[in-house]
């Protein structure tokens, strides 16, 4: 008597390479139906942004692709996936369900519903680790707690085994003798109606083989000088994986064995201190997971419950976040980022910074507003990392940045580009500036403005605010929080 089919239901892990819930299926034996169910409301309060969604339409394009080429084909289909799931294992008598693990609060509520009515009905319903070195669930403090420093964190973790890849052997993929009809991929209706994704398509490979080419490119060519590079925005310093980690078009294993594959001449792993950093970058990473999965309100509430008091300032109109949201503050380096931003979506990491502390700190708007902004226009939209992200920025996370650090955007942007080659790329009003004004060309004599064609105030706005101003307001909030009192030895603020 043949196998009853195995639906293997792809969501974050859309590979073939180091797919345990693939690698299952095959294992037992039995026809495999790939497919995706777009379940918008699953998602709770975080449905996909916009660029996360063309993002999505590519990917799963190029997934099947792989799957034609190996004899099979990706189903689509949307709607509840509880539902979808129960009405496809009723159709074509499925006696399995495989899956890979998600953490976010509503995907663990979710998979919880359906892994426990399919088994009470007697079908195989397992899932599978392919998103994570360590699940959250595995690593605890010596007090038995999750951990809400990284650098402990982290520790532990480097003393655990990594599993090496599970390999994909190109081969047929057994198919079903029918197969459920299924939508056409425009029929999920990802893609933009306006055009306005131009400078994505311009800037990313979605796909597998997209993720695979970056990570052999970052490997060779930029992993070794990454602890130097990895801060300087003019420069392709950074791995950019971090949309095909999202979608799981590449997975943390494979970038360990890649970096472990560079030691091979040595035997010294990490091969280098640009690799030993860069892996840590994964380790952030893998904290953020951490931190969702333990504590599930941060998306929309601070970790440190102190913060639900802040005294966030008023936006009358919302006329400031719409100057940041747009890149139009008046400071090169926060418009360089968010119009990179908006233009690719993505942002170096630490640019992202900069932006993040210029909204909660000199405009002292929610950090909770700029976690939205960032959500609908990154491709690599992450709930656990932007929620880590922001709130690291606000003071109010785990592990956090002091609120009263307040970064000084001209001092960041004459450090990490001195020689204005990114703020001349992304804010081309100010290309004609020299190098010696372009972070504040408020300051710049007259004539050097009309000699580089900026009239302040109107080809390129003045500061929305003052920056000392803007700190010295940033501090009286935080004081004001802590109920009159400053942290022992807090410096004046002022980070460079």
């Amino acid at each position: 008597m043949p196998l009853t089919p195995t639906l293997l239901w792809f969501r974050q892990d859309l590979r073939l390479q180091d797919n345990p819930a693939l690698q299952a299926a095959l294992l037992r034996g039995a026809p495999v139906i790939p497919l995706y169910i777009l379940d918008e409301a699953g998602e709770g309060p975080w449905p996909m942004g916009g660029a996360s969604r063309w993002w999505l339409h590519h990917a799963l394009a190029s997934l099947d692709v792989s799957l034609r080429e190996n004899g099979s084909q990706l189903v689509l289909l949307r709607g509840n996936s509880r539902a979808v799931l129960r009405n496809l294992v009723n159709s074509t008598e499925a006696g399995a369900v495989y899956w890979n693990r998600r953490y976010e609060p509503a995907s663990i509520a979710r998979d919880r519903a359906i892994k426990t009515e399919f088994a009470a009905a007697g079908l195989d319903a397992t899932s599978f680790n392919c998103a994570l070195l360590n699940e959250p669930h595995t690593i605890k403090n010596k007090q038995d707690r999750p951990f809400q420093v990284f650098t402990p964190y982290w520790r532990t973790c480097l003393t655990l085994p990594v599993a090496p890849p599970v390999k994909f052997m190109p081969r047929p993929i057994p198919a079903p003798a029918q197969w459920p009809q299924s939508l056409d991929l425009a029929e999920l209706t990802l893609l933009p109606r306006v055009k306005w994704a131009a400078g994505l398509a311009e800037t990313w490979q979605p796909g597998e083989a997209g993720g695979a080419k970056r990570l052999r490119q970052f490997a060779a060519a930029a992993m070794e000088a990454y602890a130097d590079d990895r801060n300087r925005p003019d420069r392709d310093g950074t791995s950019m994986l971090s949309p095909w980690l999202h979608f799981g078009e590449i997975g943390p294993r494979q970038v360990w064995a890649a970096v472990k594959a560079r030691s091979k001449d040595t035997g010294v792993f990490p091969p280098s201190n640009g690799a030993r950093v860069f892996l840590s970058e994964v380790g952030w990473r893998e904290f953020a997971h951490h931190l969702l999965f333990h504590f599930p309100h941060t998306p929309e509430q601070p970790l440190r419950e102190e913060f639900a008091r802040f005294p966030w300032a008023e936006d009358p109109g919302g006329a400031k976040l719409r100057a940041w949201q747009r890149g139009l503050t008046g400071y090169p380096i926060v418009d360089a980022g968010m119009r990179q931003l908006w233009h690719t979506g993505w942002m170096h990491n630490r640019v992202r910074m900069i932006v993040a502390s210029f909204l909660v700190k000199h405009l002292r708007l929610p950090w909770m507003q700029g976690a939205a902004w960032f959500w609908d226009t990154l491709v690599d939209a992450d709930l656990a990392s932007n929620t880590l992200g922001w709130q690291w920025t606000a003071g109010c996370g785990a592990d956090a940045a002091p609120y009263f650090r307040v970064f000084a955007p001209v001092l960041q942007g004459v450090k990490f580009d001195p020689n204005g080659d990114y703020v001349r790329r992304w804010v081309p009003e100010l290309a004609r500036l020299p190098t010696a004004h372009l972070h504040a060309p408020w300051e710049a004599p007259p004539e050097v403005l009309g000699a580089a064609g900026v009239r302040l105030g109107d080809s390129y706005p003045r500061p929305l605010v003052d920056h000392a101003q803007a700190r010295a307001a940033a501090l009286a909030a935080f004081k004001q929080l802590r109920g009159g009192q400053m942290d022992p030895g807090a410096p004046d603020g002022s980070a460079g």
